[in-house]
């Protein structure tokens, strides 16, 4: 039996918790009560009408159910790992999805409709996640918690060109790395993604210098993991998510977009042997380098979670002078896990008021994509009163320099 069989098997017995948890289907458009109307209009007022918004993080989930290599370990709903079976459930709830029997369409299908009841046109980049490799460049299939195939994300983004856009995912330690990245930079990609920590890529190995200078040539930039991850499993790697380790693509002039903005954990701080530091910390001190700026950047996804608040959110959030280098990004489905978005918290922060998180509890209920976007615009520093440019929710990865 082929392993996303096997996973499918695993689902269907573990889909009963799973599907009483559900959010359901997309519902029908009705109206929003007045108040939360009025934040999502000026959510929205100061856009440019000719531009989409943007979201460079949103996650491409398949099952395998139609052999296009798409894959879900069969830990992830195993009764003997309790934790990653509930884990997986939770997940389950945020993407709408109530039934395994058309999984990988009806992800798609809830996805396009939460993306298209936006009141204006959004571009979503879709994720692919190679599989983890061993350092002689053989699949590890025993790491990967879930494959993506790029032909995946390239083929839901043929069939819906106006909304998706395809962003590939490529181990470096492949024996065809560099003539998959051609491949698919001649198809149009433009974004790579890694998740090295649950990937097994270490992003300051010497090895992969011969990659990076094919990235920079065919002006491929790569959107990677940064900080500790604790959604997949990472087989005690989180030292491949330190900052500091993406010097060695920045020096050899790739553009990188580090997401999360490494706002989770800490790691050794390679600068000072012997101590350690918030990753967070490493961050800004990449982004404060002189020497990288106009090639390094951050995506605001997961910024909002309670798991990584405060000081991230709060510190990006004064900071006016990253606004060109910040872009926005959902990490959907993540927004829909209740678990993890707080927004109680936000007011105690008071980064929103209470008749704020009320307008916006409403949306998340009826759309959590559409809460991520509205939340971000509504945050306000609550010292100086200043919330994030509409510029910055417009700004794409395809204008970032790559070359």
């Amino acid at each position: 039996m082929p392993p996303y069989a096997i996973s499918r098997l695993f689902l269907a017995l573990a889909f009963g918790l799973a599907s009483s948890l559900s959010a359901g289907k997309v519902p029908q458009a009705r109206a929003y009560s007045p108040a939360t109307q009025a934040l999502l209009d000026r959510a929205f007022a100061d856009l440019d009408p000719a531009r989409p918004m943007i979201d460079v993080h949103v996650h491409a989930i398949g099952l395998g159910q139609k052999g296009d290599g798409t894959f879900v370990n069969p830990e992830k709903l195993s009764s003997r790992h309790p934790f990653k079976r509930f884990e997986t459930n939770l997940y389950l709830k945020a993407t709408g999805v109530k039934g395994l029997a058309h999984f990988d369409r009806d992800y798609l299908e809830v996805l396009t409709a939460r993306a298209r009841a936006f009141p204006r046109p959004v571009r979503l980049h879709l994720l692919a996640m190679d599989q983890a490799y061993r350092p002689d460049g053989t699949p590890d299939p025993a790491r990967t918690e879930f494959h993506v195939p790029n032909a995946y994300v390239f083929a839901a983004a043929a069939q819906h060109p106006d909304l998706f856009v395809p962003v590939m995912s490529i181990h470096p330690a492949r024996k065809d790395a560099i003539h998959e990245l051609e491949a698919c930079a001649a198809q149009g990609g433009r974004l790579l993604k890694w998740l090295p920590n649950a990937q097994a890529i270490d992003p300051a190995d010497p090895r992969f210098d011969a990659f990076y200078r094919r990235m920079k040539e065919l002006g491929v930039v790569l959107l990677t993991h940064a900080g500790e991850e604790r959604a997949v499993a990472v087989k005690d790697a989180q030292a491949l998510g330190n900052p500091l380790k993406l010097r060695r693509p920045l020096n050899l002039g790739v553009t990188v977009i580090v997401a999360h903005c490494a706002s989770l954990g800490k790691n050794a701080d390679l600068d000072h042997p012997g101590k350690v530091a918030r990753n967070f910390d490493l961050f800004l001190r990449l982004m404060e380098d002189p020497k990288y700026r106009g090639r390094l950047f951050g995506d605001l996804s997961a910024i909002t979670q309670i798991n990584r608040l405060p000081a991230p959110l709060q510190t990006l959030l004064a900071r006016p002078d990253f606004d060109g280098r910040l872009l926005n990004g959902s990490d959907y489905p993540l927004p829909g896990v209740d678990l993890i978005i707080w927004t109680r918290r936000l007011v105690e922060l008071k980064l929103i008021s209470a008749a704020e998180r009320k307008a916006l509890n409403e949306v998340w209920k009826r759309n959590p994509l559409l809460f991520d976007f509205v939340l971000k615009r509504t945050l306000k520093d609550p010292k100086t009163g200043r919330r994030w440019p509409a510029e910055l929710f417009q700004h794409s990865p395809e204008s970032l320099p790559a070359q």
